[in-house]
């Protein structure tokens, strides 16, 4: 059954973490050399195919003791939160440009920047971590995907406009302390039980 509640707390907490990311800034980057729209269609697609590995994995995740996995969950969180607050700011990506702008260069472009740039990422290990805590990979899912398209739109079409008015390090504060209070939560669960 789809969670509404499940797929926002999804939503919120992948949003904030992928949003200082370096998937945000190079989406930005295509986005001015190219057709947004080619661009998107690229990002979204590889993605789709992150959030897919990251559900497969985290229902793997269930099969264990849930005292287990909360305490797995709750690590992993937290480490994911460290992560954000003691990170160093790295410089932007170089993308290479595409010989021609058709929309199959362009949106493949995208998709292996993103392929590979997002494999093993905090958000594609805190996707899974969230498919495990609720057991509900379709409102997860959902929520990831939507969240993930969200930052690569963003990105693409106003990612410097945003960023004018709202500073990357407050975005990376808030995603840690959502990531803190689940890790948290992941914790008392495991040891209460």
């Amino acid at each position: 059954m789809f969670s509404f509640t499940v797929a926002a707390v999804v939503f919120g907490v992948v949003f904030l973490a992928e949003l200082p990311d370096k998937t945000a800034l190079a989406g930005l980057m295509l986005g001015t050399r190219y057709r947004a729209s080619y661009v998107f269609a690229g990002v979204a697609a590889a993605f789709l195919v992150h959030v897919a590995l990251a559900i497969a994995a985290g229902s793997v995740l269930t099969l264990l003791p849930h005292r287990l996995v909360q305490a797995v969950v709750g690590t992993l969180f937290l480490a994911g939160a460290a992560v954000l607050l003691f990170r160093k700011d790295g410089a932007e990506e170089e993308v290479k440009k595409p010989a021609d702008q058709s929309f199959w260069k362009v949106s493949g472009a995208g998709f292996m920047m993103i392929l590979v740039a997002e494999f093993g990422d905090l958000t594609q290990i805190m996707t899974a971590n969230l498919a495990a805590r609720y057991e509900d990979p379709l409102s997860v899912g959902v929520g990831a995907v939507l969240a993930l398209w969200t930052v690569a739109g963003l990105g693409i079409l106003g990612g410097r406009t945003l960023m004018k008015y709202v500073p990357l390090r407050l975005i990376t504060k808030v995603a840690a302390c959502a990531m803190l209070l689940l890790g948290g939560l992941s914790m008392y669960e495991a040891v209460a039980g």
